[in-house]
């Protein structure tokens, strides 16, 4: 898969959990359907998802950034070690919501993050080089 159609992919997806977020922010998604059930206040709830925002937000940003320097052919190893970064989080998220009570969560969540990781594996891994690749 190319790098710049796997960054696309995932402001997508980025985009749609940023718009859940901020549903269950507002009270239009209720908060003991997520969060793999462990939510137990309001102001529990306030804080993981205003920390979700903000870090999607943040993932958002660093992604524009390299699909930017994706355009332009420049590399920068502080945005790639954050996206290596954000996969393995992913990657730990997956395994979260394989534990999670809401069967919508384990199921959506699963395919959600595991997709996320794979995604952000494809954006920042090295490409052969063609002397490696026995021309």
């Amino acid at each position: 898969m190319n790098k710049k159609v796997a960054s696309i992919i995932m402001f997508f997806i980025l985009g749609i959990v940023l718009i859940l977020h901020v549903l269950i922010l507002t009270g239009q998604i209720p908060y003991d359907k997520v969060w793999a059930g462990k939510l137990h206040s309001v102001e529990e709830m306030k804080s993981f998802e205003t920390f979700s925002i903000l870090l999607n937000v943040f993932m958002l940003s660093v992604l524009y950034i390299k699909y930017r320097q994706l355009a332009k052919g420049v590399k920068n190893k502080v945005i790639d070690i954050l996206i290596w970064i954000f996969s393995a989080f992913f990657a730990l998220n997956t395994v979260g919501n394989l534990f999670s009570k809401s069967l919508i969560e384990l199921i959506l969540g699963t395919f959600l993050t595991l997709t996320s990781a794979i995604l952000c594996f494809v954006i920042v891994k090295r490409e052969k080089t063609k002397a490696l690749q026995g021309a």
